[in-house]
């Protein structure tokens, strides 16, 4: 069953994945079907592959289908410490994959017809104070030096775009949007379907073993035996492969959403219609969808919810941003688990020969997790991917992550009430 959601309740059913029965051959086996892994198997099967994808729910069960639906350009750092870290060439080849990577997505929407209410409008990035504008401008900058689809609005353009004057500066990607993001996985599903993948919901994989010149991974009632494996399951992550789940910090990303606003509300709120996260210690972000809701996201309890009590004060939030949101018909609240890493890079790691794994998107893995797929079904084929291939490094006392985010999400809020 799909987690409760705004996006669950609102969209269509997704494609007949019956569960795995009895054993299976393939070229490839993708366990996981978010965005890695449905975008991997996709282009795989494109490219004439024999592809079983194994998912322990549905397409899209976990984060891929509960995100705040923003497709968002580029990583973590500026374009400047990517290539400072990892010189002219890959740094240069992982600006442009990431910063291009909207574009990558709003192709694929276009190419395989998904409905799944794709609008290119651009992303914010809004800073709170005098201290994150300088960072927000000089990463526009950065950025606008690389390409002519991005620029500095000052504080007056901000509050016009934005309906709040809230913001002392943002920067304007116009290559980012939006997507009601469970219509997206769920369409990727159909895609790869079509394309002649084999999708098996309801089967999650529970042991991952060499076998000669294959590899073969069981599940409750069969097995997949395939020359290579994709592993594609960020956030959820589990003990399948030794070491793979202590690399990332798997963080709850909640959501609220309200019904469609009324005519007024809509007009005030987010005018320009692009996507919006905050340059804070802790990223509230948000956006206002195609029916007139408005989807506030940011940091919540470090377990499942499926309410807006736990999350109040995004609304809270939401009501310091524009009078009267807070009275507004909150309708739904959910959360999922994303994926940090230590370093704030997307990590990309082949553990052994055939083994292949892309996770850790820190918040950016609408467009990251769809181009890491498609960068993984490159490397498949014989390719070079523009991302760095590392070792599996376990964060020591990964057991304490729960504290250890709960410390960082108080001590961010402090920072931001105090402009540091």
């Amino acid at each position: 069953m799909p987690h409760p959601s705004l996006y669950a309740a609102t969209a269509a059913p997704g494609p007949d994945c019956p569960p795995l029965e009895g054993e299976a051959r393939a070229d490839v086996c993708v366990v996981g079907a978010g965005f890695t892994g449905l975008s991997a198997a996709l282009h795989l099967a494109e490219a004439g592959a024999r592809v079983a994808v194994l998912e322990a729910e549905e397409p899209g069960f976990g984060a891929s289908g509960r995100n705040g639906g923003q497709v968002n350009p580029g990583l973590k750092p500026d374009p400047d410490t990517i290539e400072r870290d990892f010189g002219p060439d890959l740094g240069a080849r992982m600006v442009a994959l990431s910063w291009g990577a909207p574009e990558a997505v709003f192709a694929l929407v276009r190419r395989h017809q998904i409905a799944c209410e794709a609008r290119q409008g651009g992303t914010l990035r809004a800073a709170l104070g005098p201290r994150n504008a300088a960072a927000v401008e000089e990463s526009a900058a950065q950025s606008a030096r690389r390409s002519g689809e991005v620029l500095w609005l000052d504080a007056a353009a901000t509050a016009a775009a934005t309906g709040t004057d809230h913001y002392a500066g943002a920067m304007l990607d116009r290559r980012g949007g939006d997507l009601q993001p469970l219509l997206y996985a769920r369409g990727l599903a159909r895609a790869a379907i079509a394309q002649g993948a084999r999708i098996h919901a309801a089967t999650p994989a529970r042991r991952l073993a060499r076998e000669g010149a294959l590899w073969r991974v069981e599940t409750p009632r069969g097995a997949v035996r395939a020359e290579q494996v994709i592993l594609a399951t960020n956030g959820y992550t589990d003990a399948l492969w030794p070491g793979l789940a202590r690399s990332v910090v798997p963080v709850f990303s909640s959501i609220a959403a309200t019904a469609p606003m009324p005519p007024a509300m809509q007009a005030a709120v987010l005018p320009l219609r692009a996507s919006l996260y905050e340059a804070g210690n802790i990223t509230v972000y948000y956006r206002v969808d195609q029916a007139g809701r408005l989807l506030m996201g940011g940091r919540g309890p470090q377990r499942p919810i499926g309410s807006t009590d736990p999350i109040r004060y995004l609304i809270a939030h939401a009501g310091r941003l524009w009078p009267g949101a807070a009275e507004l018909d909150w309708t739904h609240g959910w959360n999922g688990q994303l994926a940090m890493t230590p370093d704030h890079y997307p990590h990309l790691h082949q553990p052994a020969p055939g083994l292949h794994a892309a996770l850790g998107y820190n918040g950016r893995g609408v467009a990251m997790a769809t181009v890491m797929g498609m960068e993984l079904a490159r490397w498949l084929r014989g390719g070079t991917p523009d991302m760095p291939v590392t070792g599996i490094k376990p964060i020591p006392f990964h057991g304490l992550w729960k504290l250890g985010v709960l410390a960082k999400v108080w001590e961010g809020r402090v920072k931001d009430r105090l402009g540091l």
